[in-house]
């Protein structure tokens, strides 16, 4: 078994998640310390700014310095809040970076994050880009989680508390779901929105910089005639494996509403493509877990459910919801020092099984 510790930045961009985990990338054996550290100002601007570029710029060089400092911040900022875990005791880092663009269908991807820079400043194995070979090899490079919810699926599974089909949904910025069957098989895909239009349209606004609980999307009025427009997307005929970016879906569906309403639309129209999600799964879950910020969102949940008349839970405790991807990327970089696949057919599109990652030693 590895001590690993991963690292996430989700498209909501709110700050570095750390998450330590024991595993040998099949099974989880414990669970370790996590945290989150918010992103300063200055990081989150310098990454707002170059969300959609496609080249190396002087711009897009110093989203990548201050954002991979900030992890090194937060991996120090765990070490300091746990003293009985040392450096020496994590085996590998699994370092995600933060997505700016994603294309799958131009077979381009772009994390920015200096692996090796980062394996420098603390002293431990890295284990990043671990999107780029199932891009290159014609899949769609997301959604990457799906091997780490069916080990955790399979832990509760075994603990006697738990029945197959189960669906795993993640809200962050853009939402994505896993289905995993009796027989361990695995679909998963991104269903739409997530958070971020909704983040963006409240900091257009002047407003808060994310909707705590649900209270203002809770107090709105639903545009129904923009939700039917909104769902008429051609994103939601194809069929899965498929993926966004983060811009694919905008906050520009509420313009011209109130804050409010824009919010209730917004948020409705997250739950509206979670809820489609179903028609695509082989057969209905026999139980939802919802993790990713957007499970503290009640008004969307209570969205899913009062679309689709599903019932959604929360994480089991142990899982620690808002750490899945974090801990994820820990999991996933076991998987590629093992060189075991991190993606599938049936999760990215990818033609096989695919290894991913690349090591970066310190």
């Amino acid at each position: 078994m590895l001590r690993v510790m991963g690292l996430m930045s989700g498209t909501s961009l709110d700050g570095v998640d750390v998450a330590v985990i024991e595993t040998d990338g099949e099974q989880i054996r414990a669970f370790g310390p996590s945290l989150t550290m918010p992103y300063g100002e200055e990081v989150r601007d310098a990454v707002r700014l170059v969300l959609g570029a496609d080249a190396p710029t002087p711009q897009t060089e110093r989203a990548g310095r201050l954002l991979t400092q900030a992890h090194r911040d937060a991996i120090a900022a765990l070490f300091a809040d746990h003293p009985g875990l040392r450096p020496a005791d994590v085996d590998a880092i699994g370092f995600h970076g933060q997505t700016i663009t994603h294309r799958p269908q131009r077979r381009f991807t772009w994390q920015i994050g200096d692996g090796a820079w980062l394996a420098r400043a603390t002293g431990r194995p890295v284990v990043a880009d671990f999107r780029s070979a199932d891009v290159a090899a014609g899949g769609q490079g997301a959604p990457l989680v799906p091997v780490y919810h069916q080990a955790l699926v399979r832990r509760a599974v075994d603990g006697g508390g738990l029945r197959l089909p189960v669906a795993v949904l993640n809200i962050g910025g853009v939402a994505n779901v896993t289905w995993i069957g009796a027989d361990g098989t695995l679909l998963a895909f991104d269903t739409g929105p997530g958070n971020a239009p909704l983040d963006d349209w409240l900091r257009q606004h002047g407003s808060l910089p994310f909707d705590r609980d649900g209270e203002i999307s809770r107090a709105g009025t639903v545009d129904q005639a923009r939700i039917g427009q909104f769902l008429s997307s051609s994103y939601f005929s194809i069929k899965p494996p498929k993926s966004l970016d983060r811009n694919d879906f905008l906050s520009n569906i509420a313009s011209g509403l109130s804050l409010a309403d824009g919010a209730a639309t917004l948020a409705w129209a997250c739950a509206a493509a979670i809820a489609a999600a179903v028609r695509a799964m082989p057969q209905p879950p026999m139980a939802w877990f919802v993790c990713g910020g957007g499970a503290k969102n009640t008004t969307i949940i209570n969205n899913i459910e009062r679309i689709s008349n599903i019932s959604v839970e929360k994480c089991p405790a142990e899982w620690v919801g808002d750490m899945v991807e974090a801990q994820a990327f820990g999991f996933l970089a076991a998987r590629s020092l093992r060189g075991l696949p991190l993606s599938f057919p049936t999760t990215t599109g990818v033609p096989a099984p695919l290894c991913g990652g690349r090591l970066f030693a310190p």
